[in-house]
């Protein structure tokens, strides 16, 4: 049993690598996008099983954004972005822990690897999100502050206290792209090891418990993931006169 910290290549397609991390994360994404097609297209005034679940969800997500951000306007404008983020990492943690994940063997030039990994235990699908949950929280700081409005979060010369609190808020913006990529990567990665170990160890009944573990903690680490970005998001469209008046 070999457990590799990085996701095994499997093949190229033009020039780009594909790893099993990497293709499970396309298989997943396939999945959502059929599965939205489907959906948009059996959308009915009267709600059946899967729609009422997908409602109730966006709901749900609807009403603590509002909390969050104090508007509906503001949550119904997110709202894409924070749950596409859940949806998609959820999805991609649970089919992590699919059987065959893990098992199913590919022969490629590494020699024989897993043909699927669990997106999230691998640190480029993770660092991916964190880049791209920080930019877009940023971009979002522009179109609502201003360019000069946001950017003076960070460079502020009204005098040294500020510079230096803008200086804070530069590195704390780069830290992001380290605690999003690794807390996630990190979490995930443990329990891919801790299943593969009890697999190996007690294939039958055992492994079942920390499965459904596994996929409580997922869903968890997912919806972190996203209330991360939501919290950063207000934190981003909000003056600081106005942040200071709301505490």
């Amino acid at each position: 049993m070999e457990i590799s910290l990085k996701a095994e290549h499997l093949f190229n397609i033009g020039g780009l690598g594909i790893t099993n991390g990497l293709l499970l994360a396309l298989i997943v994404s396939a999945i959502l996008i059929v599965f939205s097609i489907i959906f948009r297209g059996k959308i009915k005034l009267v709600p059946g099983k899967v729609q009422g679940a997908v409602e109730m969800l966006v709901e749900m997500f609807l009403g603590l954004m509002e909390s969050v951000l104090g508007s509906k306007a503001k949550a119904e404008k997110y709202l894409p972005l924070v749950l596409s983020i859940f949806i998609f990492i959820l999805l991609s943690n649970w089919m992590g822990i699919l059987p065959g994940v893990g098992s199913i063997m590919h022969k490629g030039e590494e020699g024989i690897v897993p043909l699927f990994r669990s997106p999230a235990a691998d640190l480029n699908f993770t660092l991916a999100f964190a880049v791209m949950a920080v930019l877009v929280t940023n971009f979002f700081g522009v179109a609502i502050l201003g360019t000069f409005k946001h950017l003076k979060k960070f460079l502020n010369f009204s005098n040294p206290i500020n510079f230096f609190v803008g200086i804070l808020e530069f590195l704390s913006e780069m830290a992001k792209f380290i605690s999003f990529s690794f807390r996630l990567f990190g979490n995930i990665f443990a329990g891919e090891v801790l299943l593969t170990i009890m697999f190996f160890l007690l294939p039958y009944i055992v492994p079942i418990p920390f499965m459904i573990l596994e996929m409580f903690f997922g869903m968890i680490q997912a919806f972190v993931f996203a209330m991360l970005t939501l919290v950063f998001l207000t934190l981003h469209t909000t003056e600081h006169g106005a942040e200071h008046q709301s505490h």
